[in-house]
């Protein structure tokens, strides 16, 4: 049995990330992936059972990263305003030091081709559900359903960060700053309170 390299392994997933998002799933084959990284198409399955796994282990990977920086610094017992804009900042921190991660994990989450059965409900949720379970026991924040909650809490934030990576609205330049985020962010704390 050949010996796993850490730095090989590493190649492997940025060359993967980076011809999921340049090319989509559909770009992806294990021969061109070993090209890319300038390996074997054998090297790949030492660290990867199949093409399934090598996807499913890429969205893992940049899922914990993901939640890690979301949690930085975070309570679930914080004030729902502090707690809220700790959470786009992270986020939005999270973003720009991985774009192609980012990238990455919308196409995963969002295609029809990939099976989630190996994709388990982490941590970081329960977190997310006791801020707002606390958030509104406190009169913090009005009790709607998750999925309202979510799309006025995030959707906002997550069409900017669309606009940003875009570079464009409506065909005029667009940069997301933090002052820009925090405007979007005001009005959308007063669209959640009781």
């Amino acid at each position: 049995m050949r010996v796993k390299d850490e730095n090989k392994e590493l190649t492997i997933r940025e060359k993967a990330i980076e011809m999921i998002v340049k090319e989509g799933f559909d770009g992806l084959s294990m021969q061109k992936l070993a090209k890319e990284a300038n390996i074997s198409a054998s090297t790949i399955y030492i660290y990867f059972k199949n093409r399934e796994d090598l996807l499913n282990q890429l969205y893992i990977n940049v899922w914990e990263k993901f939640e890690r920086d979301a949690l930085t610094n975070f309570s679930p017992d914080m004030p729902f305003e502090d707690g809220l804009w700790l959470q786009w900042k992270n986020r939005f921190k999270n973003i720009c030091q991985n774009p192609l991660e980012y990238q990455f994990s919308e196409q995963f989450r969002n295609s029809p081709l990939i099976n989630h059965k190996d994709i388990k409900p982490s941590v970081f949720r329960k977190v997310m559900q006791d801020f707002v379970s606390n958030a509104v026991r406190k009169g913090e924040l009005v009790d709607i359903p998750a999925e309202q909650y979510w799309a006025i809490a995030y959707g906002p934030f997550y069409t900017l960060v669309k606009f940003h990576f875009e570079s464009t609205m409506a065909g005029k330049p667009f940069t997301l700053t933090e002052q820009k985020l925090k405007q979007l962010f005001k009005l959308v704390i007063k669209s959640l309170a009781p």
